[in-house]
């Protein structure tokens, strides 16, 4: 139970000794943490081995370093426990333990502590790290959530000479699994449900029976894959995150890539500890399927356009034409169940003669029926029953050189479909009129229900049983309410099943067509959609959770949620060129297609750790993330939330490439991506801003709403302005969003290396700007951080291996102070 700690000074003051008050030599800094394999206790040994490392990078270029043992020293915990202070002062021992080379001073801080002093702490927490992770008293429910925790804490000192204590802590996310999982099993529901929608089409013409079995076969693929990776995953066990040396495994593909948590506490004199999130996660992309011909965004494009060029065996439908028809088959598979539940309610209601009862009813069915004709009342549901009724043999349209409304591609293959009846194109106008015919009888016969029921003068007392039942018999001598509603309601219901039936039929027609111009390449772009979009997903639900859980006390921060929602903001270091331009391409369009996700709140049924985690529902175009929380934490909830209020976020992407390949973009490259996606993000930053500020205007106060105003006209200047590696970019975005209550993730490759340094520049800067760090303190504490804090065990966790994946030559086209400090980066495998 020993841990051994290299002391490995790779810092500027290191070569040039600073002077200290008293001190002649200078004062080497580092940090001590136990990690979960290796839990700390009273008995556990700790050995500090020290060495002497030189720079040589002028003298040799290939090993820059030259390392030397200087000497080593053991202690316990429970000695350093025991100390009067909280120090124990070491003699540094040579390797045969005879000679004292020297001195090691080791000290223990606890997050809170506010000593004054002289001297520079930099350190790191000793102890396990702490549960909790909000605010609010809600650690036990997140560890549902989050995992492996790895901490570290530093002590610094302020501009006024005070000193403040900073806790860093990085947890895997329980979400980077479990999403995945569930949406695979979505993804393979909704492709079986397809292949039993395309069966029931019934008998079609040759031609398009062929298309018909081909674009089944193609599903049954693509579900055989998905089957056999969701059994792979459903294996898995151990750690909660994918590593980035794995981010071309096929069987993980689904799986962010690296993703992890990352909270820094402050903690000043005389101030209310602040929190600051950030979510860290490889850009979500396809690498197993890798970019040769680029990613999402130009293959999309590409296909769309070769689909119209070549959609000679089938009839062509724009990407809006088939989201209709998705939204049309939802919305009739929806609400059919909905208007016979209610059609059942409004008989029970009759049979108990309650005609208060009875209006309520009659008041929900009439709503939802009318939203279910107003689904139907579009021209595509009536263009595609024309063109199945001319794939079916035996019928054909009137007109047979017609072409198609909106620009469809006319049937070139209508020759070989038998003309023996002429299709009624007005037909579908009838059916789902008749719908609504149905639904006014109905109305009308509660009308006259209510004209009958007897009136009551003395409210207080009921009217008796038999009077009532005298009454109503009087009035109604062909029986009771019940039997008068019930033909009706049949009626009703029948009318809403025929249309179903029409209007599922016609709308997986379309269906069909998009399937059928799309083979194969069509579905093999579907299969990369899903992919990116799992990993995106995987990491909206893990910052959800992280932020709702540390907002549970904020009333403005709820008011805003379910109000106007929350901005999500991805921060992507990315460059334009090369494989990275192909994973940014695919993470635009993952980061876009997260529109189609909201996220409502509901009570757990209770608080074990099982019945926490969040729940996938819905289909391709449209998910549903329910967040459960344990019953007391639900009650604290506003009522519109507890109600099951549907909360949007608000996805938005900036990138700005930094590395040796941007430059190479840059001047002779292509950066209109990167331009295009910026300005547009900018926009729909700048949308919900406005959004917030009518809505909420509790949360904007004059002096927030000036301050947001100049960061965005700001971000909207730059945005546009023609500035290489113009990272004020990123760094605007990141405060604006912190100032919207959002939720902020960084990104790179593999969310190792330059994320590292985002990350830790980020927390130095807020250190800085909102508490007051001491400018002298600013690049050592960067330093630090990234030598000795949470990075560091990420990129250990990730390659088994201490060094940031740069070398000397890339660094050069890093801007300054994203570069990490000499002696923590090496070439190696990312």
């Amino acid at each position: 139970d020993s841990a051994r700690v290299h002391i490995i000074p790779g810092h500027s003051r290191f070569r040039r000794p600073l002077s200290w008050p008293g001190l002649g030599d200078p004062l080497f800094l580092t940090g001590v943490t136990f990690p979960p394999e290796y839990p700390a206790s009273p008995e556990t040994l700790v050995k500090l081995t020290v060495y002497d490392v030189r720079d040589k990078a002028r003298d040799n270029v290939s090993k820059p370093l030259s390392v030397s043992f200087l000497g080593s020293a053991t202690f316990s915990v429970s000695d350093l426990l025991r100390s009067k202070d909280d120090q124990l002062t070491l003699n540094l021992r040579s390797s045969d333990g005879v000679l004292a080379v020297g001195t090691v001073l080791v000290s223990r801080v606890n997050m809170g502590e506010m000593e004054e002093g002289d001297m520079d702490h930099i350190t790191a927490d000793v102890q396990q790290a702490q549960k909790s992770r909000s605010p609010p008293d809600v650690s036990a429910s997140t560890n549902a959530f989050f995992k492996n925790p790895v901490c570290k804490v530093y002590k610094f000192q302020t501009v006024d000479s005070k000193w403040m204590l900073v806790r860093e802590q990085m947890e895997e996310c329980t979400l980077s699994f479990s999403i995945p999982r569930q949406l695979l099993h979505l993804y393979i529901q909704e492709d079986m449900r397809r292949i039993q929608e395309l069966s029931d089409l019934g008998e079609l013409s040759p031609h398009w029976d062929n298309l018909r079995k081909e674009v089944i076969a193609r599903y049954g693929q693509v579900i055989a894959v998905y089957q056999e990776t969701l059994a792979e995953l459903n294996k898995i066990t151990g750690p909660s995150f994918k590593p980035s040396c794995s981010k071309a495994q096929r069987y993980l593909e689904f799986i962010p890539i690296n993703l992890h948590t990352q909270r820094m506490r402050v903690t000043c004199p005389r101030q209310t500890d602040a929190f600051y999130d950030v979510i860290t996660v490889g850009a979500p992309a396809a690498h197993f399927q890798g970019f040769k011909g680029g990613g999402l965004q130009r293959l999309l494009s590409r296909h769309e356009a070769e689909k119209k060029s070549t959609a000679y065996q089938c009839i062509y439908y724009s990407p809006e034409h088939t989201a209709k028809a998705q939204e049309v088959l939802h919305s009739v598979g929806h609400l059919q169940p909905l208007i016979s539940g209610l059609a059942d309610q409004l008989l029970q209601a009759a049979q108990q003669h309650s005609m208060a009862g009875l209006r309520e009813a009659l008041k929900t069915l009439a709503g939802k029926t009318e939203q279910f004709v107003h689904a139907l009342k579009d021209e595509l549901v009536k263009s595609a029953l024309l063109a199945l009724h001319a794939a079916q043999p035996g019928y054909v349209t009137k007109n047979q050189n017609q072409t198609l409304e909106d620009g469809q591609a006319p049937l070139k293959n209508q020759d070989s479909i038998p003309c023996h009846k002429e299709y009624d194109e007005e037909e579908w106008d009838r059916v789902w009129a008749d719908v609504a015919k149905s639904l006014n009888c109905v109305i009308a016969m509660v009308d006259k229900l209510q004209e009958q029921e007897p009136i009551n003068i003395n409210q207080e007392q009921p009217i008796p049983k038999q009077v009532l039942a005298d009454v109503i018999t009087s009035h109604n001598p062909e029986g009771d309410w019940r039997e008068q509603l019930c033909p009706l309601l049949v009626r009703l219901k029948e009318c809403v099943a025929e249309v179903v039936v029409r209007a599922r039929r016609a709308m997986t027609f379309v269906l069909l067509q998009e399937a059928a111009c799309s083979i194969p390449q069509g579905l093999f772009l579907k299969q990369r959609r899903d992919v990116v979009f799992s990993q995106a997903l995987a990491a909206l639900a893990c910052g959800f959770v992280m932020r709702l859980y540390a907002g549970m006390e904020d009333k403005g921060f709820l008011r805003q949620l379910h109000l106007v929602g929350l901005v999500a903001q991805f921060e992507s270091l990315l460059s334009t060129y090369s494989e990275e331009i192909g994973m940014l391409e695919d993470m635009e369009v993952g980061i876009s297609d997260l529109h189609r996700v909201v996220f409502k709140i509901t009570q757990a049924k209770t608080d074990d750790p099982c019945d926490l985690q969040p729940l996938v529902i819905g289909r391709r175009d449209h998910y549903t993330v329910e967040v459960p929380l344990p019953r007391l934490a639900f009650q604290t909830l506003p009522h519109e939330i507890k109600e099951g209020k549907a909360l949007q976020v608000y996805p938005v992407l900036f990138n700005v490439g930094i590395n040796e390949q941007q430059t190479i973009a840059d001047r002779f490259g292509d950066i209109s991506l990167q331009e295009r996606i910026n300005q547009r993000n900018f926009e729909i930053l700048d949308s919900y801003y406005k959004s917030l500020r009518d809505k909420v205007p509790s949360e904007c106060n004059f002096q927030t709403q000036m301050d947001l105003k100049d960061l965005l006209g700001t971000l909207g200047q730059n945005v546009v302005t023609k500035k290489r590696k113009n990272v004020e970019i990123l760094w605007l975005a990141g405060t604006i969003c912190r100032r919207l209550n959002g939720i902020r993730f960084t990104s790179c490759k593999s969310a190792k290396d330059r994320t590292s340094m985002s990350v830790t520049l980020e927390q130095c800067a807020l250190l800085r700007d909102e508490h007051q760090l001491n400018k002298d303190y600013f690049i050592r504490a960067l330093d630090c951080m990234r030598r000795e804090g949470c990075r560091i065990e990420n990129v250990q966790k990730n390659i088994k291996c201490r060094k940031y994946a740069f070398n000397m030559l890339q660094l050069m086209a890093f801007p300054k102070i994203y570069r990490p400090p000499e002696g923590t980066y090496g070439k190696v495998d990312s």
